[in-house]
């Protein structure tokens, strides 16, 4: 019997972390109903509780990418994923929306660390030419574990509360974290000694393609992560269903279209890339101006099924960027600043995007309702068309504009 090579072992476990990565993140939206009515909260408050995670999660990236090339990446893994997993189970203790609050922004603290050093950790136990694909892969995390989150959240608050439902899906992160300790550096990385220093961040500042990529995802992620909060409310509110078929159906949607859009993405960016080195960029703009009349269309929908049905498709086109910009930030950022460039990536696309793109829909829900709050939501994803469109032109001036231009 052949022995798995270890960076297929590599894979699957971190595969595996992202996948509860998103788990215990999107649990928190499909008991945003029983929370509400438990602690008594406003639209705008629950709309914070998203917030002020990722005001902590991007604010603490940039930390982690500098250290990132000095400290074991898998140390930094492990620790990672055991701290938001503690924090997640904390989340189900709390008495108050104060303590809440806390328990997620600590959870942000966690999903920082993993979320900065695992692409390039992960990235480096393959060869340059299988790079792409596993990137993909890495990305499928994010819809899998989404939709996850949101049939458990969905199904375990329904049946035994939703205090119950944050204990159980911590567990698992807490025994992946520990086996992420024992994992070991990349032959890439133990080879080199040198250090960028923290003002290498003002280097990737002026890498333009880098910044437009930045930009467009912080653009998807604005409106993805508006619909993550507040898509199982709707359902609730304008369908009258119950929590946890809310929750099963937009995390049956979510996965179905992030695995086939992520999928389709990546392969459509490798077959363009024998016809055009921007290929990256054409899956990119093409993604978000194709996503926007079936995003529009669901929130109109007179029907349950009409709105799931243009969901759906308006999220299978949002995910094809993802493997194709992941892997677009690798060729365009020098190996030694990797770790740097996917913590300033994190910082940028949260920072413009679902940060704030929660807190913003629900007090444009309670001001306006929230068929509106989604509807508007949808519609910002024509910039991130444009500004795909304007990565790819710098990407061609900046790395294929000039004889001994900067490459891989």
């Amino acid at each position: 019997m052949n022995k798995i090579p270890y960076s297929r072992k590599v894979l699957f476990l971190i595969f595996a972390l992202s996948l509860f990565n998103y788990i215990d993140r999107q649990v928190l939206y499909a008991v945003f109903p029983l929370i509400k009515t438990d602690l008594r909260l406003s639209d705008t408050q629950l709309g914070f509780l998203a917030s002020s995670f990722m005001i902590v999660y991007m604010c603490f990236a940039p930390f982690v990418g500098y250290f990132g090339d000095r400290v074991r990446r898998p140390l930094i893994i492990g620790v990672s994923a055991i701290f938001w997993s503690v924090s997640t189970l904390f989340s189900g203790l709390i008495r108050s929306y104060g303590q809440l609050l806390f328990t997620r922004s600590a959870v942000g603290i966690g999903e920082a660390g993993y979320g900065t050093v695992s692409p390039s950790y992960l990235a480096e136990w393959f060869p340059k030419d299988r790079r792409a694909r596993v990137m993909a892969i890495y990305a499928l995390g994010i819809p899998a574990g989404s939709a996850i989150g949101y049939l458990l959240g969905g199904f375990l608050g329904q049946q035994f509360g939703w205090r119950n439902a944050f204990f159980i899906v911590a567990v698992p992160g807490m025994l992946l974290g520990a086996a992420a300790l024992f994992l070991t550096e990349t032959p890439e990385k133990k080879q080199r000694s040198e250090h960028i220093s923290f003002r290498g961040y003002a280097a990737l500042l002026r890498n333009r393609t880098f910044l437009l990529i930045c930009l467009s995802q912080s653009i998807g992620t604005f409106s993805v992560g508006g619909l993550a909060a507040w898509m199982p409310s709707y359902f609730v509110r304008e369908f009258g269903i119950s929590v946890a078929r809310a929750g099963f159906l937009f995390g049956l949607v979510t996965v179905a279209a992030g695995l086939t859009g992520n999928f389709c993405g990546g392969w459509a960016a490798d077959w363009l890339r024998r016809r055009t080195r921007r290929a990256d960029y054409v899956v990119g703009y093409l993604s978000f101006f194709l996503s926007v009349p079936f995003g529009v269309a669901a929130v109109t929908a007179g029907s349950l099924n009409g709105c799931l049905g243009m969901m759906f498709f308006a999220e299978f086109f949002v995910f094809a960027y993802s493997g194709p910009y992941h892997a677009a930030i690798v060729e365009t950022v020098p190996v030694t600043m990797r770790s740097m460039a996917f913590a300033l990536d994190i910082f940028l696309i949260h920072a413009l995007g679902d940060a704030v793109s929660p807190f913003l829909l629900g007090m444009v829900s309670d001001a306006a309702g929230l068929q509106t709050a989604i509807f508007l939501a949808m519609l910002y994803l024509l910039l991130g068309g444009v500004t795909s469109i304007l990565a790819g032109e710098a990407y061609q001036r900046d790395f294929h504009g000039k004889p001994g231009g900067q490459g891989r």
